[in-house]
C-alpha cells in the first residue's frame, strides 16, 4: 500500500505546483531540479495517471504518452480499487477522484460456493469499475492538463528517448521492451506458475465477490468473479496447468473456450453466457527486478513487477508507483535523487505485496489439497490465503462468520484458537504453542547448566503448550560447537532431569520435549556469535557425513560413513533417547533437518553414495528410518515422537515440495506422531524466499497430502499469525523461536491482549498480578476548549 507520508508529499507538491510561477528557461535552477521533457512509454492506467501527475504538479511540462493501442482498446473488463490507492488520488488529483467515483460500483461481501454450499463473509469493502471507463477518465484529464498522447504509435527506441528527454517512465506492461532492452542493468527474475487463467465478462452484474470451485472429471477448476457496472461483471476461470490440458482447452479456440466455460459454471452464471474481448488462456508470470531505473529511465507498474490477479493488485500498484513517483520527483534536489528514492520506498512495499500474491497463487495452485475441509473452515482458508487478512482483521470485519467458523473448529466459547487443546498419543498440550529448539551453545562439556535452567524454565513458565530444547546431541563428535549440549553421558541426563523436574514442577501442563541430533559435517564450528558454520581455530575434532562433502568452502571435508560407523551412530541415538527417557521428557524429536548428519542423507544435494544408502530417495531414507525405528523402540510407547525435516533445500538439485510429502509419509509408515516443517540452511549457497510465516506452505502441504499432524515454523511472529494458521488448517502446533527470545512469556501476553482466561494457559501463582497489562502515561494532550482563526 502507498504510504499517507507519500501522498501528503503528492498533495503538498501539487499545492505547491500551482503556486509556482511557470517557466521554459532551461537553465533555471527549477529546471534543473525537475525534469521538463518527460516521455511515458504505455497507455495503461499506470503510465496515464504518472503523466497526469507530472503534468499537473508543473503545467510547464512537455508530457508525452505513447501508446501502441487505439483509445477505445482494451484487454480485460473490471479493475478493483482499494480504499488507500483511492485516498492517495483523490489527495493528488480530486478532478480524477471525482470522476471515479461516479463509476464506481461497490460492495462488501464475498461468497464462497464449494459442493453447493455457500459461505458469505462480510465487510470487506470493494470498489471497481470497467477497465475502458478508467482508461476514459485518464484522458481525459490528460487531454485536460495538456498531456499529448499518440494512440497506434510505438514508441521510439528506448536509447533515444533517454537521449530526448529528461525522464523517459516506462509503464509498457509486462512484456516490457524496456525492461529488455536494459536487462543487463535491471536484471529482470520472470517466473512462470502453474495454472492457467482467462479473462472474460458476463453481461449481469454479481452481489458479491465470488468464489466458486467446480469440481469436473478432469480435475477442480474455480471462477473469481467481481461485478464492475450496474449490469456487468469480471470472470476469471482458472484451473491447474494438467487439468487445463486434460479437459481439452487447449484444442478449443476462443469461442470455444467461452462456451465451454460458461457451461462448466452455469449456475453461478445463473445460466447466462460469457463474452470475451480478445481473451486467451495464459500462464500468471511474476516479474521481479533487481533494478527499477537506470539513467534517466524508470521502470513502472507491470514493467517494474507484477503481482497475481486473486489479490486485486495490478492496477493498484501501478497507480500507488504512479503517486510515489511524483511526489519523490518533487521533494529530491535532482532527478537521479528523486529515482533512488522511489525506488527505496516502493520496493519493500512491492515486495511485501508479491509474498502475499505468490502465497495466494500457490493457494490456488494447491486447490485440490484443500476440498475435503469443512464449509466454513474451507472459506476461512481461501479469505486468509494471502497472510494479509487474518483472523483478528477477519474478526473485526465479519465476528459471525468467524465465531461461526471457531464453532465449527471445536473452540469453546471466548477461547481464542491458539488455545485448544491438542493431543499427541498420550501427550494433551494445554496450547498449539511452541518453544521452537533454539541452539544455545553455553554447555560445557555438553552439560546443560544453570542458563539452560533459567532459559528453558522462563519459557515454561511463559504459557507454551510444549517448550522444545536446542539440539541436544548424540555424542562429543556429533556437537555443532564446544558449546552444544549432549545426551552422552550419565552427567549431562542428570542435568537435564533438574530441567525437566522444575518445569514439571513449577509450570504444571506444560510439556517439555528434547531434540537428537548429530551435526554431521557441520560440526566441530565456532560458537555463533564468533563466526557462524566457520571452523574452529584450533581443537577441531574430525567430522562424518553421508558424503565427503564440505559444507562451504574452508570448511572441514568430512569422512564418508560405513556400515560399521552407520551402525555406531544407530547406538548413540538409542543410547541418548534411552537417557532422555528417563531425564523425564515428554517428547522426543529427531532432527533431520538443516543440513545435519540424517538430512544429509535424505538430501541429492549432499547425499552422493552409491551403496544402499544413496541414490533414491527410498534409499536415502534408508539410514534416517534405521534411526527413527531405533529411537521409537526405547522410547516409552505413550510418548510421541516428532521428526523436523527442511522441506526445501532452496537451492536447485535439491529436496523438493513433492519430495518433503513422500519423506513425511516414509516416516508416517514408521509410526512419526507429527512432522515439524522446516526449511534450507541444507547447503551454504541457498537462496530462501524469506517473509512472513513463508515456511508454512510447506507444513500446510504435506498436512493435507499426508493427514499427518504437523509444525508450522518460520517467521511465524504474532498471536493473530497463529490463530490464523491454526483456523485455516494449515498447521496443528506453531513453533516461534526469536519472540520468545524476545519475550519469554510471549504466550501469557498472547493471552492477556486477547482478553482471554482460560485453561489454554494458566499464569504461574506469583505471576497472576501482572496478567494485566501495565498502564502507561498519557499520550494523548488535553484537547483545545477554543480555535481562534487568524
Amino acid at each position: 500500500m502507498a504510504s499517507s507520508g507519500a501522498r501528503d508529499r503528492v498533495e503538498c507538491a501539487a499545492t505547491a505546483a500551482r503556486a509556482r510561477p511557470a517557466t521554459t528557461d532551461p537553465q533555471s535552477p527549477a529546471n534543473t531540479s525537475h525534469p521538463q521533457r518527460i516521455a511515458v512509454i504505455g497507455g495503461g492506467p499506470g503510465g496515464l495517471y504518472a503523466a497526469a501527475l507530472l503534468k499537473r504538479l508543473a503545467p510547464d511540462r512537455q508530457v508525452t504518452v505513447w501508446e501502441r493501442n487505439a483509445p477505445d482498446d482494451t484487454f480485460g473488463f473490471g479493475v478493483v480499487l482499494s480504499d488507500e490507492t483511492l485516498g492517495g488520488i483523490e489527495h493528488a488529483d480530486p478532478v480524477v477522484y471525482a470522476a471515479l467515483q461516479k463509476h464506481f460500483t461497490r460492495w462488501d461481501d464475498i461468497h464462497i460456493v464449494h459442493r453447493n454450499n455457500r459461505q458469505t463473509s462480510s465487510g470487506h469493502g470493494f470498489a471497481a469499475l470497467g477497465r475502458k471507463r478508467l482508461l476514459e477518465i485518464l484522458h481525459d484529464r490528460c487531454r485536460a492538463l495538456g498531456v499529448e498522447l499518440r494512440f497506434r504509435s510505438e514508441a521510439p527506441y528506448p536509447d533515444w528517448l533517454a537521449q530526448s528527454y529528461d525522464l523517459v517512465v516506462a509503464a509498457d506492461g509486462v512484456n516490457s521492451t524496456t525492461r529488455e532492452a536494459y536487462a543487463d542493468v535491471f536484471r529482470p527474475q520472470v517466473a512462470t506458475h502453474r495454472c492457467r487463467y482467462i479473462w472474460l465478462a458476463a453481461d449481469f452484474a454479481f452481489d458479491a465477490f465470488r468464489f466458486e470451485i467446480a469440481e469436473t472429471e478432469h480435475g477442480v477448476m474455480q471462477l473469481h468473479g467481481y461485478p464492475y457496472a450496474p449490469d456487468a461483471s469480471t470472470v476469471i476461470v482458472e484451473m491447474h496447468e494438467d487439468v487445463w490440458r486434460a479437459a481439452g482447452f487447449e484444442e478449443l479456440d476462443e469461442a470455444g473456450s467461452v462456451e465451454r466455460c460458461a457451461k462448466i459454471f452455469s449456475e453461478a452464471l445463473r445460466g447466462r453466457p460469457l463474452r470475451s474481448n480478445k481473451s486467451a488462456w495464459t500462464t500468471f508470470r511474476t516479474v521481479v527486478n533487481e533494478r527499477w531505473s537506470h539513467g534517466n529511465v524508470v521502470l513502472l507498474g507491470d514493467a517494474a513487477h507484477t503481482a497475481h490477479f486473486s489479490i486485486g493488485s495490478g492496477t493498484k500498484l501501478a497507480v500507488e508507483d504512479a503517486l510515489a513517483l511524483a511526489a519523490c520527483l518533487e521533494e529530491q534536489p535532482t532527478p537521479a535523487e528523486a529515482l533512488a528514492a522511489y525506488e527505496e520506498e516502493r520496493k519493500p512495499v512491492v515486495a511485501s505485496t508479491q509474498r502475499a500474491a505468490r502465497a495466494s497463487l500457490e493457494w490456488f495452485e494447491n486447490l485440490a489439497l484443500y476440498l475435503d475441509q469443512p464449509p466454513r473452515q474451507f472459506a476461512f482458508n481461501l479469505l486468509t490465503r494471502s497472510r494479509r487478512v487474518t483472523h483478528d482483521n477477519l474478526r473485526l470485519r465479519d465476528a459471525r462468520f468467524t465465531e461461526a467458523v471457531e464453532r465449527e473448529f471445536g473452540c469453546p466459547p471466548g477461547t481464542p484458537p491458539m488455545f485448544t487443546p491438542f493431543r499427541l498419543r498420550g501427550l494433551t498440550l494445554r496450547n498449539r504453542v511452541v518453544v521452537s529448539p533454539m541452539d544455545m551453545y553455553s554447555a560445557v562439556d555438553g552439560v546443560p547448566g544453570d542458563f539452560h535452567l533459567v532459559h528453558l524454565g522462563a519459557r515454561a513458565l511463559g504459557g507454551a503448550g510444549l517448550v522444545m530444547t536446542e539440539m541436544v546431541c548424540v555424542s562429543a563428535e556429533g556437537r555443532i560447537t564446544p558449546g552444544c549440549t549432549g545426551l552422552y553421558t550419565g552427567r549431562q541426563a542428570e542435568s537435564w532431569k533438574r530441567i525437566t523436574e522444575f518445569v514439571h514442577a513449577r509450570s504444571p501442563g506444560t510439556a517439555i520435549g528434547v531434540q537428537l541430533g548429530h551435526s554431521g559435517r557441520k560440526g566441530s564450528t565456532r560458537l555463533m556469535w564468533e563466526g557462524m558454520d566457520e571452523p574452529l581455530p584450533d581443537g577441531n575434532w574430525p567430522l562424518v557425513a553421508a558424503s565427503p562433502l564440505p559444507y562451504k568452502p574452508g570448511s572441514q571435508t568430512p569422512r564418508e560413513l560405513n556400515r560399521a560407523q552407520l551402525t555406531d551412530i544407530r547406538e548413540q541415538f538409542t543410547a541418548a533417547a534411552w537417557r532422555a527417557a528417563r531425564a523425564g521428557f515428554d517428547l522426543l524429536e529427531l532432527h533431520c533437518a538443516h543440513g545435519y548428519l540424517l538430512s544429509g542423507f535424505l538430501s541429492p544435494l549432499t547425499n552422493r553414495r552409491t551403496d544402499a544408502y544413496g541414490g533414491s530417495l527410498e534409499k536415502r531414507l534408508r539410514f534416517p528410518l534405521e534411526v527413527f525405528d531405533a529411537v521409537r523402540a526405547v522410547w516409552p510407547e505413550e510418548r510421541p515422537m516428532t521428526v523436523r525435516i527442511s522441506a526445501t533445500d532452496w537451492a536447485e538439485g535439491g529436496t523438493t515440495a513433492e519430495d518433503a510429502v513422500e519423506i513425511a509419509r516414509a516416516f508416517a509408515a514408521h509410526g512419526v506422531d507429527a512432522i515439524d516443517v522446516s526449511t534450507g540452511q541444507v547447503v551454504s549457497d541457498d537462496h530462501p524466499e524469506f517473509g512472513r510465516s513463508y515456511q508454512t506452505p510447506y507444513a500446510d502441504r504435506i498436512r493435507h497430502a499426508t493427514g499427518l499432524p504437523v509444525i508450522a515454523v518460520g517467521a511465524i511472529s504474532s498471536w493473530d499469525d497463529v490463530n490464523s494458521l491454526i483456523l485455516a488448517g494449515r498447521t496443528d502446533l506453531c513453533a516461534l523461536a526469536r519472540p520468545h527470545l524476545y519475550d519469554p512469556h510471549w504466550t501469557l501476553h498472547a493471552a492477556a491482549e486477547q482478553g482471554y482466561d482460560g485453561p489454554g494457559v494458566v499464569w504461574p501463582a506469583p505471576y497472576r498480578a501482572g496478567s494485566r497489562r501495565p498502564q502507561t502515561g498519557r499520550t494523548d494532550a488535553p484537547k483545545p476548549r477554543l480555535t481562534l482563526e487568524t
